[in-house]
């Protein structure tokens, strides 16, 4: 985003931590200060500020990595903020919205705040909290959460579902805009099969299921290796299973258990390579457990894999399902519906790797119409007009953007 608003003849300054995603660890080259201040090509201005680094699948190291970011951004980094004519927020956690608020306190420059996950409910739906602590910390950042919403000039939600909760729940509905989002498009696009990989990983042969992403209780993966155990008799079907979470252990033991020689864990993938993984898959697995909060997901592997030009399995309801259905990307079941994934493994199967690659194609044609990363900057583009025009900051000789994470 910082970059395509650069191209677009903007000035942006960035605000953001020291990268240690996805592993919790600084990344080669980095190391933990104050603030650091670099620059992204000649038009995007970068300052980072000093974080607790972690990843960690434990609610305390997470909400230290959350909070701070969150305080050493207020500290160090609302200041490079002064000058600029709107804020564009990527607001997960929903801690960042501390030194948005703080940006623009005493006429400071607006704020379109962009929400990629709906809190407290992503507390809960991830398994970060559970009873009487998700309890205590729902009421709190409910809270928090409604008092970030007032302070926004406007909220951009990534699918339909959100702005209808958050209409729910008291934000006005003028407030409230449809901007989806998109993926890295240097790492995600149609690629020739890579055979050396597919020769690493023994599956040159045969049809290749994939899920990548994580692996915890949201997802319902320990069902995804029923139905591998029922599917035994496909000689040809190997699964693939890339990422890490909670639930790892128990999947791998589980699989360790049933004996399941179709089904292979590759741990961690490295993410500027997933677009290469892909290459070598027929169908590609997206799983959501039937919750409320996933009928209103829409999680980011999805715009990838339709970005990638490869078929889809959508274990999952609500956006994911509509998105499948409507780009006629590939298939889509009810969650927690076994029998129901299970046929349409077997059908999938059955149908051939060209099959798929055909409804791989339609839906990146669906992607490049609905989400890509050029429509989407048009939108907070013209959102970010619209706030900083309207709060009287713009100045038409100058065109400034700024982005916070």
């Amino acid at each position: 985003m910082a970059r395509s608003l650069a191209e677009r003849g903007h000035h942006v300054q960035v605000l953001t931590g020291f990268p240690n995603y996805p592993n919790g660890k600084l990344a080669p080259g980095y190391r933990l200060r104050r603030r650091l201040d670099e620059h992204d090509g000649p038009a995007v201005a970068v300052r980072r500020v000093a974080l607790y680094p972690s990843h960690s699948p434990t609610i305390g190291s997470r909400f230290l990595n959350y909070s701070t970011f969150a305080l050493s951004a207020s500290a160090s980094g609302v200041s490079v903020l002064r000058d600029v004519d709107a804020i564009w927020v990527y607001n997960s956690p929903a801690t960042v919205g501390l030194p948005s608020i703080l940006a623009s306190a005493c006429n400071g420059p607006p704020h379109l705040m962009h929400v990629m996950d709906l809190w407290p409910d992503s507390i809960l739906f991830s398994g970060l909290a559970e009873g009487r602590t998700y309890d205590a910390m729902a009421r709190l950042l409910g809270a928090w959460c409604e008092l970030t919403y007032r302070k926004a000039s406007a909220i951009a939600c990534t699918t339909q579902g959100t702005i209808d909760l958050l209409a729910q729940r008291g934000v006005p509905e003028t407030k409230l805009h449809y901007i989806p989002v998109w993926t890295d498009e240097n790492i995600y696009f149609p690629r020739p099969y890579d055979q050396e990989l597919a020769d690493d990983l023994s599956v040159t042969d045969g049809f290749t299921l994939l899920y990548a992403g994580t692996l915890g209780g949201a997802q319902g993966l320990e069902h995804l290796l029923d139905v591998c155990h029922r599917v035994r008799d496909l000689s040809g079907l190997k699964v693939l299973i890339a990422g890490w979470g909670t639930a790892d252990l128990q999947l791998r033991r589980q699989a360790e258990t049933m004996q399941l020689r179709n089904v292979h864990f590759l741990g961690q993938w490295p993410a500027e390579d997933m677009g290469r993984l892909l290459s070598i898959t027929d169908l590609n697995l997206v799983s959501l457990s039937d919750n409320p909060l996933a009928s209103v997901t829409m999680p980011s592997k999805l715009p990838a894999i339709l970005a990638s030009g490869h078929a889809v399995l959508a274990w999952a309801s609500g956006e994911v399902a509509r998105v499948v259905t409507e780009s006629s990307g590939g298939i889509v079941v009810e969650p927690g519906d076994i029998a129901g994934l299970e046929q349409a493994v077997r059908e999938a199967y059955a149908s051939g790797k060209e099959s798929m690659a055909h409804m791989g194609g339609k839906g990146g044609t669906y992607y490049h119409r609905h989400f890509s990363l050029n429509k989407s900057v048009d939108a907070v583009e013209g959102l970010l007009q619209i706030v900083a025009e309207s709060s009287g900051r713009r100045d038409p000789s100058t065109r400034k953007g700024i982005f916070v994470r």
